[in-house]
């Protein structure tokens, strides 16, 4: 083709529909006039209390109440305890209705079928469960201690998995520098929450699903094997999802509870839970204790780095709970040419929402963590953050480039983003203004912060499926493994298309998350749509473009070789302006004619993950009188190899900068001692609105990576990455000449204040202290040696 689409800012074909309500998300079925038939609706009874032995449930006066259909306990319908996405410890599933004791509250304790909402809640209160309180630990340091209460009592420890290296990388270091750091818990808030509705009783399927899923066939998989059916039994539509950020991947306790209950009574049920059920049971992110030790040479070298990591898992071993000793250690070196390393992990049972992914999913934490820990090198050297860490890059020449945990880089310029960064936001002129304030004896004091990152995508490497589908009227589907919930993939799969066969995106269909129109697919995490499904949908695009060419070659009598297609998406024969040509509709017919179907569906595989990199820098005052930190200037520069679509791309960095500074100044959740959750309702957990932020400037780079044929990379996760550790180290340095070392996340006013007060006071507060012994028992990762003196 002449001319080519792809690389330019196209909006998003989606967009009419989101803005305009037309939408249909789950809770629009519960609602709406395409309801199934019959639709009931289920509450559920939750725990007022985090640690509890169940000694009775009574559900007589409940199941008495008007319009009540159903109350179910687990005894009355025997579920399978299981796991979510991720197996972390096998022997620790969690029921989908507590059986003997209850472990965080919000834990579900029984639920209601009623035939309205209203019904089903109000017989909640009907139900009378006694709880035999037992001493409960939401502290994961705590939770070691040997008097510790016991989640698991027959598991013996609240330790949930572990495992540790071997050697002293800090052996021969000229300098050590320390520092723990607490990477807190923080929840996902999707603009929908969990939501379900499962049907029994369609004539296609035995069991057909409507549920707000990152991951279709996956649901569908894991769902199929608890309900003890076969696969293709089993029908899961995701219609739009609002928001998943991870926390929507494989199948809760609820969704098994109500789709258990839907088969018991014969009769589809819905559940769409509450902002208030969504604080305290959608899996929480984050929370991550990192005890990190630098070692370098007196001029700036670094020559080794030991890592000692607690990571929360809640109340049972899930997907969370294993991100520190995968993904956090996957990428504990980053952008750095460390090649000692010693990293030790363990995962901690405590009386709190179980933990699950949320955007970065475990590299954020490493990034967090190490970059923090390069700015508190470069104060005790003496050296410029900036050229510290210049100093340490890997080099562009060493790529590809395997890291001391087994990741192979792909492909990386590291310094390239972080010259860009300082450039637009005029560094020199910056660190100017700063001294200037200081040496005014100015209150309000300006603090610049540095992150370089690293990150991984499509973890694993893999392939998805994709197909395009040409009809006679000249219009196309396309559809693909992957699941949109928020990103852009009807815009950027119907994008591949139309470059390729020159049919306008106003006339190419997208088709996504219906197990019964889609073979098979993956999902979407890990940032992996456009390099393994957008791959999938190119390539069967260009394969469907030569078979045309051979039907357009017929109807034209010339050689295949010879056909090409225009910007208007008819077929010509090269060098013969003004020749005859044919449309899609004419080789529609002459394909019919011969039999032969205008549709490719493939699956595209690639061999690794890519790895995406950028650099952030952030601007932020702090008022030395009152804590409060105002960010002014965040400048994130991020590369995700090609670039399809510009916009898109500049959509997923706002996304991640926002939800990265949230977590830099604002969110926490947070429980007491007794486990009660402080920030369970949007009024204490304090999610950062538009108005609160502030505008962002952003740039890319680009450096495709080989692995796949579009040479691009993942983008959904990258701003939340590289923003939290910048805005982090600009509050701190912002502080650093008064003396103040480290503030822990979030940087909120208190914490701040507290921290300026200190320092003032001439005891600043210590940034560490010795690691809980837990790390000197753990199996040695991967069986190798025993003990340290092995290597």
């Amino acid at each position: 083709m002449p001319g080519s689409i792809l690389g330019t800012s196209v909006r998003r074909v989606e967009d009419a529909d989101l803005i305009t309500g037309a939408s249909t998300f789950v809770g629009n079925l519960v609602h709406g006039a395409d309801a199934p038939a019959g639709l009931a609706h289920v509450a559920f009874v939750r725990s007022p209390v985090a640690h509890a032995l169940l000694t009775g449930i009574d559900t007589t006066e409940a199941a008495a109440a008007p319009g009540v259909l159903a109350v179910y306990t687990a005894a009355d319908l025997d579920l399978p305890a299981h796991h979510g996405l991720m197996v972390l410890n096998p022997a620790l599933p969690r029921p989908p209705l507590a059986t003997d004791r209850v472990r965080f509250v919000g834990e579900a304790v029984a639920l209601v079928v009623a035939e309205s909402r209203a019904a089903a809640v109000d017989a909640t209160e009907l139900v009378e469960v006694d709880y035999d309180p037992l001493p409960a630990v939401t502290d994961i340091e705590a939770a070691l201690a040997d008097d510790a209460p016991l989640q698991f009592p027959d598991q013996g420890s609240n330790l949930a998995a572990g495992e540790r290296g071997t050697g002293d990388p800090l052996d021969g270091a000229e300098v050590v520098v320390r520092a723990r750091m607490v990477n807190q818990r923080v929840a996902a808030v999707p603009m929908e929450g969990n939501a379900i509705v499962a049907d029994p009783t369609t004539t296609d399927f035995p069991l057909t699903v409507h549920v707000s899923t990152q991951m279709p066939h996956g649901f569908r998989t894991q769902l199929a094997g608890l309900a003890g059916l076969e696969a293709d039994q089993v029908r899961v539509i995701a219609p739009h999802v609002g928001g998943g950020f991870g926390a929507k991947a494989g199948v809760l306790a609820e969704h098994t509870a109500t789709v258990a209950a839907a088969r018991a009574l014969g009769r589809p049920l819905a559940w769409v839970e509450t902002r208030s059920e969504n604080l305290v049971s959608m899996p929480h992110g984050r929370g991550q204790v990192g005890y990190y030790e630098l070692g370098l040479t007196r001029d700036g070298r670094m020559t080794g780095l030991r890592v000692r990591v607690v990571g929360d898992s809640g109340a049972y071993a899930g997907f969370g709970g294993a991100l520190p000793l995968r993904t956090t250690y996957l990428m504990a070196t980053g952008v750095y040419d460390i090649t000692n390393l010693r990293y030790d992990a363990v995962s901690v049972l405590t009386n709190t929402t179980p933990m699950g992914a949320f955007r970065g999913a475990g590299r954020p934490e490493a990034a967090a963590h190490l970059e923090r820990l390069v700015d508190v090198a470069a104060v005790e050297l003496g050296i410029d953050p900036v050229e510290l860490r210049r100093r340490n890059l890997l080099a562009p020449d060493v790529f590809p480039y395997t890291t001391p945990t087994g990741a192979r880089y792909d492909v990386g310029d590291y310094d390239l983003p972080l010259r860009e960064a300082l450039r637009i936001a005029g560094h020199d002129e910056l660190r100017a203004e700063q001294a200037r304030r200081r040496e005014a004896g100015d209150p309000v004091r300006l603090g610049i912060g540095i992150a370089v990152y690293v990150e991984v995508t499509a973890g694993g490497g893999g392939g998805e499926y994709g197909s395009v589908t040409v009809h006679a009227d000249g219009s196309a589907t396309v559809s693909a493994g992957t699941s949109a919930h928020g990103q852009g993939h009807a815009t950027s799969f119907a994008m591949l298309v139309s470059d390729r066969l020159g049919i306008p995106m106003d006339r190419i269909r997208y088709v996504q998350s219906d197990t019964a129109l889609v073979p098979r697919g993956a999902g979407t995490g890990g940032s992996r749509s456009l390099q393994l499904g957008g791959t999938a949908v190119s390539e069967a695009a260009h394969e469907l473009y030569e078979r045309a060419r051979k039907l357009a070659a017929h109807l034209l009598e010339a050689a295949a070789e010879d056909v090409e297609i225009a910007d208007d998406g008819t077929f010509g024969v090269a060098g013969v302006p003004g020749g005859p040509t044919v449309t899609w509709s004419d080789v529609h017919r002459r394909a019919a004619a011969t039999g032969e179907e205008l549709h490719v569906g493939l699956d595209s595989a690639q061999d690794g993950a890519t790895f995406p990199f950028g650099a952030h820098l952030s601007v932020v005052e702090v008022d030395t009188d009152t804590g409060r930190v105002t960010p002014r200037r965040h400048v994130a520069v991020d590369d995700c190899g090609r670039i399809l679509n510009p916009l898109l791309v500049e959509g997923q960095q706002h996304g991640g900068l926002a939800q990265g500074v949230a977590q830099a100044l604002h969110e926490e959740v947070l429980f007491d001692d007794e486990g009660q959750p402080l920030t369970s309702s949007l009024a204490a957990y304090t999610i950062p609105t538009a108005a609160d932020l502030f505008s962002f400037e952003t740039a890319t780079t680009e450096t495709p990576t080989p692995l796949n044929s579009l040479g691009a990379k993942g983008i959904g996760e990258s701003a939340t990455i590289g923003s939290t550790p910048a805005v982090q180290n600009a509050v701190v340095d912002a502080l650093s000449d008064l003396g103040v070392r480290h503030i822990d996340l979030p940087c909120t006013p208190e914490r701040v204040w507290r921290a300026v007060a200190a320092a003032r006071a001439g005891s600043p507060e210590q940034a560490w202290r010795e690691p809980p012994a837990v790390f000197d028992d753990l199996p040695v990762r991967g069986g190798g040696a025993e003990d340290d003196a092995a290597i």
